[in-house]
């Protein structure tokens, strides 16, 4: 039985971890509501909101301009724009269409608030979640600008060009531009398209030399943020926050803070495809290059705790008289696999299911595919766990079998048992021989068990990093099965079922064993007072369908046992 027990002790580690990240969780001082709000003094549906950076608030438009390194501008290289003074936040515009509320500081045109519609926060359902924000807590904003002389960069002000800012009743499109006031040389507009039933803007600069000589200019696009992880994350089992980059060569690469801060950061800098990002649980705001396009991928620490990963594209020569374009596609939302994937290669694999991404994958999609059905996740994971237990059902029922048969011959072991109290050579050589008459494997029993280990571990991802399942209901008391049972009914009716599991399987013949396995179904369901309610869920089901299973075999077995030899015989 030893195998059975390290299987047991695994998935008791794994419970202690999960119960020692909750109260950490409970533990520490709440998190003031501003740090996810991002509410921003002054902000209003035009360009009149207060200027000046608020009281408290770390000023981003004093980042350093990005260059191009001479792989991608051969020397001598292009001059940048660096203005001499430290500019603070400008006026904000709001902006509202059907799914974000954003906002853009007239200070480097950037995107400095972003608000879902369709999100509420972690631990605040009647707020929307907001995604990108600039408060005394949080730095996570989006810039851009462009390297060239007399050219503007996210520390040069706009000023917005009138038009609608809210994306009207049948309208699909929403265009804002902003001209810039400190070109020299140049009249550029930088110009977001925001799209109905969608988190894709477009950013664009519209580049027009009114001067006399031509130049071949660079577009820069990123992303700066803190290192601080999102509200609601586990430094047990943690998701990841950081930099991502996505190649065709090298695929799905995580850059951690720590690296980039470390100058130790290894990801691909040249390449003409892919993409370049910040992930945190649940959420993505990647650049989308144009594929075939010449591109410089870069991450490094900036100052003041704050990091910029983002992407250098080159613009084609604006000759005088002349006007050029460039644009690049930002995705700012959920991480809604079916949707991202179609928007970028790669994208999706910022859902990270970690090591168990083989079994993840298809049972999110499977989960998915019932929920269509259905539409209600806690009926889906319902109607998954019986499609699993069906595909495992023969080698369940072997293992049941086998079960029943060590049940069986208690009677027996115990006579062994009682024969050899002091002689464990000969105890062991007793019981292997009557395992070999009765045809019996004493470890039989564990492969339910091994079964279901990875089946468990990979839900619980899929319950932990699927966005689709964030604030998901089921019904009556359970609003999220993302969270643990506010009322422990389903981890007391999970432990009831591990009870009657104990009770019909064989006891151990070593006390010791015994007294722990009696206690193991009070154990787990204090544990499982902290797992996701839908994994609860899963595990529940899984035990009634097993108690059915292992019943029905049991009373088949015994039946047949207590039948005499003769029986049947005529």
């Amino acid at each position: 039985m030893e195998i059975r027990q390290i299987i047991l002790f695994f998935i008791f580690a794994f419970s202690v971890l999960m119960l020692a990240d909750e109260w950490r969780k409970t533990s520490q001082p709440p998190v003031p509501v501003v740090a996810e709000a991002g509410e921003v003094a002054g902000a209003g549906n035009s360009a009149a909101g207060a200027p000046g950076a608020a009281a408290g608030v770390p000023s981003v438009s004093t980042t350093p301009t990005p260059r191009p390194s001479e792989k991608l501008a051969p020397a001598p290289s292009v001059p940048t724009s660096e203005p001499g003074a430290a500019l603070g936040s400008g006026e904000r515009i709001r902006i509202e269409t059907d799914r974000v509320i954003a906002e853009i500081d007239t200070v480097g045109g950037d995107l400095r608030r972003l608000e879902l519609l369709r999100h509420k926060q972690t631990y605040a359902y009647d707020k929307n979640f907001v995604l990108l924000q600039q408060t005394a807590q949080n730095t996570y904003v989006v810039q851009s600008g462009l390297i060239g002389t007399g050219l503007p960069n996210h520390r040069t002000r706009y000023r917005l060009v009138p038009g609608p800012l809210t994306l009207a009743e049948g309208q699909d499109k929403l265009v804002v531009r902003l001209e810039s006031i400190e070109a020299d040389g140049f009249k550029v507009v930088k110009r977001f398209t925001f799209s109905r039933d969608s988190y894709l803007v477009d950013v664009a600069y519209e580049i027009a030399n009114t001067g006399r000589e031509a130049q071949s200019p660079f577009a820069y696009f990123q992303v700066v943020r803190d290192r601080t992880p999102p509200i609601g994350d586990s430094w047990l089992v943690p998701t990841y926050t950081g930099v991502a980059v996505y190649t065709d060569a090298e695929k799905y690469q995580k850059v951690s803070f720590d690296d980039i801060e470390k100058n130790k950061a290894k990801f691909v800098t040249q390449a003409d495809n892919g993409w370049i990002g910040m992930v945190q649980h649940y959420f993505v705001t990647a650049w989308l290059p144009t594929p075939k396009q010449n591109r410089e991928y870069f991450a490094k620490p900036i100052g003041n705790g704050l990091f910029s990963a983002g992407v250098i594209v080159p613009v084609p020569m604006v000759a005088p008289g002349a006007s050029v374009e460039v644009q690049m596609p930002l995705y700012s939302g959920p991480q809604e696999q079916d949707k991202i994937g179609q928007l970028a290669p790669g994208l999706d694999l910022t859902v990270d299911y970690g090591l168990f991404t083989i079994f993840a994958t298809p049972i999110f999609w499977f989960l998915k595919w019932i929920y269509a059905l259905v539409h209600n996740w806690g009926v889906a994971i319902i109607l998954l766990t019986v499609a699993i237990k069906l595909a495992f059902f023969p080698l369940s029922a072997a293992s049941y079998r086998s079960m029943a048969k060590m049940r069986v011959v208690a009677p027996k072991l115990q006579r062994i048992k009682e024969l050899y109290p002091d002689d464990k050579t000969k105890l062991q050589q007793a019981m292997m021989e009557l395992y070999k008459t009765e045809k019996i494997n004493p470890l039989g029993g564990c492969l339910p068990i091994l079964v279901q280990i990875p089946v468990f571990i990979a839900l619980y991802w899929v319950l932990l990093g699927s966005v689709e399942l964030r604030h998901a209901p089921f019904f009556g008391w359970i609003t999220d099965l993302s969270v643990p049972d506010p009322f422990y009914i389903l981890p007391l009716l999970m432990a009831g079922t591990m009870v009657i599991q104990m009770r019909l399987s064989p006891e151990p013949p070593d006390p010791v064993q015994a007294r722990v396995m009696k206690v193991m179904p009070f154990i787990f369901g204090a544990f499982f007072f902290f797992f996701p309610a839908g994994l609860v869920l899963y595990w529940l089901i899984n035990n009634i369908l097993s108690i059915a299973q292992q019943w029905y075999i049991t009373r088949q077995m015994e039946s047949d046992a207590a039948r005499p030899a003769h029986a049947g015989k005529r």
